[in-house]
């Protein structure tokens, strides 16, 4: 497991919260573990993506708010690897994957055109594609492959098979 980064659970609420146009204030973990906050958030950013929202209950119950928010990231189009489990969270596990989940929903924001919020970590790469002419493609063709070592013309030739030892 990785180790916690408190600067980036701070960045984390600070983004959470220029989404949702509110303060968040408490500790990281607490904030989050209902679930309540996550699906405000992706509602936020996919109005109508989460359609209810236990605001209370039994612990049972909150923890269904954490699975409808992994349900709503996966279809927004987070990397299914990247996305925490409900434990993670609600039993504070591994406090790191939240975070990383985070981050990865922030940063898919960025393909969607029509989401204008504020921004979380790096921006994302721009497809940079390259066209060769049959000419480049095929000017390695000559040379020789080191990779794969020369040795003189040696061959396993007389060898006779597997397992035997080459009689010289």
């Amino acid at each position: 497991m990785a180790p916690r980064n408190k600067e980036q659970e701070a960045e984390v609420l600070t983004w959470i919260g220029e989404v949702l146009g509110e303060k968040i204030s408490g500790d990281y973990e607490n904030v989050l573990r209902d679930g309540v906050v996550l699906c405000k958030l992706i509602n936020k950013i996919v109005p109508g993506a989460v359609k209810k929202i236990q605001e209370r209950g039994t612990n049972f119950q909150l923890m269904e708010n954490i699975q409808r928010f992994q349900a709503a990231i996966k279809k927004y189009g987070v990397p299914e690897e990247e996305i925490f489990q409900t434990a993670d969270l609600f039993e504070r596990r591994n406090i790191p994957q939240v975070t990383l989940c985070l981050y990865s929903l922030g940063r898919i924001t960025q393909l969607h055109p029509e989401y204008n919020g504020p921004r979380l970590g790096p921006k994302m790469a721009e497809k940079n594609e390259r066209t060769f002419t049959e000419e480049q493609l095929r000017a390695h063709e000559g040379q020789l492959n080191l990779q794969m070592g020369y040795n003189k013309g040696a061959s396993q030739s007389g060898h006779g098979g597997f397992g035997n030892t080459r009689h010289m």
